[in-house]
């Protein structure tokens, strides 16, 4: 039901991950009205693995958190996330509000041992591929240990989804030099040093997107406001495209003769492919959707949390924090 667009997205993106993965089963949660008219035209072509949860009530994009939380007990975003607590559902999905869906996750599941704080983490493309970075905005201030915590979730989500087995940490900073950053920084690489992680050593921000190492490690206030930028940076530069390519007849037909690199171009920084950021340290697997994502974004972010559940993301942060603490 969240997002900019609801279930006019998110209904057919279910539909077009359930034809293109026949393993996978679906649950679709929302009010009757807006979703099960849909739902019933669908049904017959995927039997039992597409299902409907009724749900009474909507976390609007403006509701904060804890009325969303304490009022809202039967709306869609709760009713999912309880489906994961009673393993019903292996992940739950969602576009709607982000801090809603933090609070009432944290809330229904829990975190998990040696876990302080959940962080949210989202791909990004790079020049040799793609790098995870986390947090984006869950934990603004945070200590070395939570970004220690951060950087082995980030490190399992990645071995998870990237069958890697020993993805390469980044903590980023203003400077490659340990004696770079503030006390916080400086402290984190310390102990990431000492974590058993392939620890790479501080990270710039240009590195992000040089694909330095798979993981990049930050506070969500710093994480955040790179994202926005780089967001802004990217819409900013199609613009241009747009306006030097319309100029003139003349360029209108460099256009056309450039349009098949151009496409190429379009599709390896399209933002919809790299969809849904993984909600980290919970004892189940949510995945929050960009809200304006249309339905093919929508369908990568239930590709990615597929992936996260069918190769036991939960299991891996459990197991490697369990280690972290034998050591310890």
């Amino acid at each position: 039901m969240g997002g900019d667009h609801g279930p006019s997205v998110t209904v057919p993106a279910a539909l077009a991950f359930l034809k293109a993965d026949a393993t996978a089963n679906v649950i679709l949660v929302g009010r009757p009205d807006a979703v099960q008219a849909q739902f019933e035209a669908a049904r017959g072509g995927f039997g039992e693995r597409l299902r409907f949860q009724p749900a009474s009530e909507v976390v609007g994009m403006d509701d904060p958190p804890a009325i969303a939380m304490r009022n809202k007990k039967d709306s869609s975003m709760r009713v999912a996330i309880d489906l994961v607590k009673a393993g019903t559902a292996s992940a739950a999905i969602s576009a709607g509000n982000t801090g809603a869906l933090m609070a009432i996750s944290r809330f229904v599941l829990k975190t998990l041992p040696g876990i302080d704080r959940p962080a949210i983490a989202t791909v990004l493309p790079t020049l040799k591929g793609r790098v995870y970075v986390l947090d984006l905005g869950a934990n603004v201030d945070c200590s070395p240990e939570h970004l220690l915590q951060f950087g082995i979730m980030g490190s399992m989500l990645v071995s998870t989804v990237e069958h890697l087995d020993n993805p390469s940490v980044g903590l980023l900073n203003i400077g490659e030099e340990d004696i770079k950053g503030n006390e916080v920084v400086k402290e984190a690489g310390e102990l990431l040093k000492s974590s058993g992680l392939n620890f790479f050593g501080n990270v710039e921000g240009n590195d992000i997107y040089m694909g330095t190492t798979d993981v990049v490690v930050c506070d969500g206030f710093v994480g955040n406001v790179a994202l926005k930028t780089s967001e802004g940076l990217a819409q900013m530069l199609a613009t241009f495209l747009r306006e030097e390519f319309s100029r003139s007849v003349l360029t209108r037909m460099m256009a056309l003769v450039a349009l098949p690199a151009l496409k190429r171009f379009k599709r390896r920084v399209d933002h919809r492919r790299y969809n849904g950021a993984a909600l980290l340290g919970l004892k189940g697997v949510v995945i929050k959707s960009h809200g304006s994502a249309d339905a093919y974004a929508f369908e990568q972010a239930l590709r990615r949390a597929a992936e996260a559940a069918g190769n036991r993301l939960i299991e891996r942060i459990t197991d490697r924090m369990a280690v972290r603490e034998m050591v310890a």
